[in-house]
């Protein structure tokens, strides 16, 4: 399993649409990022700038397989405006790396 962080930007503006639509994302899309390995999918705003932490079992594979998949390439499309830089689902995801953790210091 693979914990993944991103980090995207919101569009000055954008804040509350963004905060509205994911109130609740599209069945469709929820069941497909389930089946290609999501457990989970967080994500936190503070302001413009939004954190996303993903548990999923192959995180490349996972992006992959929703590339052309035509439920995620429509929310994608409602989502891409509210970004200062939309996800063109190109493959080198900008992924944040763990520095620290608790939990494996105290493991050793």
């Amino acid at each position: 399993m693979q914990t993944v962080a991103l980090h995207t930007v919101l569009r000055a503006g954008h804040e509350a649409d963004y905060a509205a639509v994911h109130r609740t994302i599209p069945d469709e899309v929820a069941r497909a990022l389930r089946e290609h390995g999501v457990q989970d999918w967080r994500i936190w705003v503070d302001g413009r700038d939004v954190f996303h932490l993903v548990e999923v079992e192959d995180h490349q594979r996972m992006r992959a397989a929703l590339r052309h998949l035509p439920a995620n390439v429509e929310w994608q499309a409602t989502v891409a405006p509210y970004f200062e830089v939309p996800d063109d689902y190109g493959g080198d995801d900008p992924v944040v790396t763990l520095l620290w953790s608790l939990a494996d210091q105290l493991r050793k």
